[in-house]
């Protein structure tokens, strides 16, 4: 089975730009403590990559 990705929202969007607020909804968080698995894609590493600073991820079994 592939890797997949677990996402978890670790900060808030207070005081953030706009295009962050549309990354973390795509990735199906609503909000600080909230976490969605998802696949482990360039696509969704990319949206990852825009907002670590307000996640934490973890790789596990798909």
């Amino acid at each position: 089975m592939k890797p997949k990705l677990k996402v978890r929202q670790v900060r808030s969007l207070s005081n953030r730009p706009y295009p962050q607020h549309q990354v973390i909804a795509g990735l199906g968080l609503r909000g600080v403590g909230s976490e969605v698995v998802v696949d482990n894609t360039p696509s969704f590493r990319g949206m990852v990559k825009k907002v670590l600073h307000l996640v934490q991820i973890e790789e596990v079994e798909g």
